[in-house]
């Protein structure tokens, strides 16, 4: 894990405690599942992407720092490239992570650290989830790093990409168990493209059957959730087969 200067910690601290204080009262944020963040390793966080607050959003349940993905051209304004390059941001170019994204990405996973990435590639339009793009899966492999899925409901409503403001509203977030470094290693990248996907979603519609979000849109789609209400491994994937890597 990377030692960052005494500064940067409390600067850090400060800003998650802040975020918290006004996700609760703005908001009603509700995080669950925060025990199946593991405690330490380098884990890639696939989430959903409905909203300009989610990179906060999912930042703000664990203790953990995380590392976020800012597209490079946040970087020109000047006040907003200091906040971020303090937030230990990694550049993205328009099209994807690029090169000099991915090595750096991967070289935090293997540091030990937590990375965010949002494979959809774009604020949802409609507060579904839509198709992930492949390509990030390579992330925890090479970076030997747990994957751990996330959904956001909630944040679509309160924001909407075509909304130039927020409104207030409810925020829930979910963290379900995660897919470690060795069941990762079992399954080709299409298979754990899948298996991702599947389990994002699988968190999405826990969250829509609560009572605050099922009144507001269909649930759809359910997917298959293990007995304890947290998606594990789904019946009918590959991981459920435990077909090895190719």
């Amino acid at each position: 894990m990377t030692q960052r200067p005494l500064w940067n910690e409390l600067w850090f601290r400060f800003l998650r405690f802040g975020a918290r204080i006004t996700g609760v009262l703005g908001f009603s944020i509700r995080h669950t599942g925060v025990l199946n963040v593991p405690r330490e390793g380098g884990v890639l966080i696939v989430s959903n992407h409905q909203s300009h607050f989610d990179p906060p959003l999912i930042g703000m349940g664990p203790n953990r720092r995380m590392n976020y993905v800012a597209r490079q051209t946040l970087f020109g304004f000047g006040p907003f490239r200091w906040l971020i390059n303090s937030l230990d941001a990694i550049p993205i170019d328009r099209e994807g992570l690029g090169l000099g994204g991915i090595k750096e990405s991967i070289r935090r996973l293997r540091r030990g650290e937590m990375v965010v990435v949002f494979p959809e590639g774009t604020r949802t339009p409609d507060g579904e989830v839509h198709t992930f793009r492949p390509g990030f899966t390579a992330l925890a492999v090479r970076g030997r790093a747990a994957i751990l899925p996330v959904a956001i409901e909630g944040a679509y409503a309160v924001w909407p990409r075509r909304q130039r403001l927020p409104r207030l509203g409810h925020i829930h977030v979910h963290y379900g168990p995660p897919i470690l470094p060795d069941q990762v290693a079992k399954l080709d990248e299409r298979e754990l493209l899948e298996e991702v996907e599947r389990r994002v979603r699988a968190c999405h519609a826990l969250l829509r059957r609560r009572r605050v979000f099922s009144g507001k849109r269909g649930a759809g789609g359910l997917s298959q959730l293990s007995g304890d209400g947290a998606p594990g491994i789904l019946p009918g994937s590959p991981a459920a087969r435990g077909k090895p890597h190719a």
